[in-house]
């Protein structure tokens, strides 16, 4: 498959697929890396590092052009490309696009992928990296525009559109690499309770067990990879005891050169507390929708009670409505309800139950399976 991968700036794409890239050759396939930034500057040999963006639109859109039109003839007949690039800018010319739509209907792309990172790493990120001034809103902002607009190149050139979240776990580069090398594997949203399990330790190590099978048979868009309401919470917190920043720690797996811990302002985290709800509300969403099916994991919290969150039935209800198959795994001892069942596919007594039905049907093939 042959795919455009956006992402604001701030994302550290370019580590990020050189990983996929990677892992590509150890599964004895072959994707072509087309880094845009790097042969920009390659090209225009006279800006400094970490620059061009401060360039006269002019020049920058013509060694953009330059670039793709590279691009376009030297990929011709490679099966498998990924060229990363952004769909827009918002920089100091104010808002920009970073794409020209005969140049992207000229690639013949299949897919066209934005990737999306946790907000305060990116706001890191971009810091590190560049000499700007920009607020968590700010990349909130930025981070909507480029979905927007990944989309709308994705329409534009015929392909398929998807949100990817480079976040917390590693598993989110098989996904990619499932995406271009694996596009016959079933693609599902693993859904299950998080705001209201937190400090529920055994409750958690159910989830992430889920989660983790769900990753490894499928091509799975995890909701959780990105979650900014872990850091929402921790900033309230943080204001109830009178501190003005929040200290976080980034994870080493998330393949950035950033591993230090790092501190985010307070307010600037309370200033997008709407914006951070509205997002999940929106993501949540399309990833259900770019999804063939949703699997929801429903466990038994003390006495015996579903941990059935508001969100999780607003996900299978979405996910009914739009044709989506609804898998669900109910531990409680307590029957579902009439929501659940008549919503359902099937539901299933115990995860083990699940992927042993998954097996048997031919929802996941061992041609698709790493070591397995």
């Amino acid at each position: 498959m042959r795919a455009i991968v956006t992402g604001q700036v701030g994302m550290d794409k370019r580590q990020y697929l050189a990983q996929v890239e990677a892992f590509a050759g150890e599964q004895g396939e072959s994707i072509d890396l087309y880094n845009v930034g790097d042969l920009m500057y390659a090209e225009g040999r006279d800006v400094r590092p970490g620059r061009i963006l401060d360039l006269p639109l002019s020049r920058l859109n013509s060694l953009r052009r330059a670039i793709f039109k590279d691009i376009i003839t030297g990929s011709k007949g490679q099966p498998n490309i990924i060229v990363n690039t952004h769909a827009t800018f918002r920089w100091r010319h104010g808002l920009f696009p970073a794409f020209d739509f005969d140049q992207v209907g000229m690639l013949n792309v299949d897919l066209c992928i934005c990737l999306v990172d946790n907000i305060e790493m990116v706001h890191h990120r971009l810091h590190a990296e560049h000499d700007v001034d920009a607020t968590l809103k700010d990349c909130m902002v930025w981070r909507e525009e480029e979905i927007l607009a990944t989309e709308l190149m994705a329409q534009a050139a015929g392909a398929e559109f998807f949100i990817l979240s480079r976040g917390r776990h590693q598993t989110t580069e098989e996904a990619l690499f499932r995406l271009i090398c694996r596009p016959d594997m079933r693609k599902a949203y693993p859904s299950f309770p998080m705001t209201h399990v937190v400090g529920m330790p055994d409750v958690l190590a159910e989830i992430d067990h889920f989660r983790a099978e769900i990753a490894r048979h499928f091509i799975a868009f995890d909701p959780a990879d990105v979650d900014e309401k872990l850091l929402l919470d921790r900033a309230a917190e943080a204001a109830r005891e009178g501190k003005t920043y929040v200290d976080v720690t980034p994870h080493s797996f998330a393949g950035s050169a950033l591993t230090e811990p790092f501190r985010v302002k307070v307010s600037e985290v309370m200033d997008i507390a709407g914006d951070i709800d509205g997002q999940i509300y929106m993501r949540d969403f399309k990833l259900i929708d770019q999804a063939d099916m949703i699997c929801s994991l429903i466990p038994e919290l003390s006495g015996g009670m579903p941990g059935l969150s508001s969100g999780v039935e607003r996900e299978l209800q979405h996910a009914w409505e739009h044709t989506k198959e609804v898998y669900v795994v109910w531990k409680p001892k307590k029957s579902p309800s009439p929501f659940i069942t008549e919503t359902a596919t099937k539901i299933f007594a115990s995860v083990d139950d699940a992927l042993t039905y998954f097996e048997d049907n031919g929802l996941f093939s061992q041609r698709n399976l790493f070591g397995h």
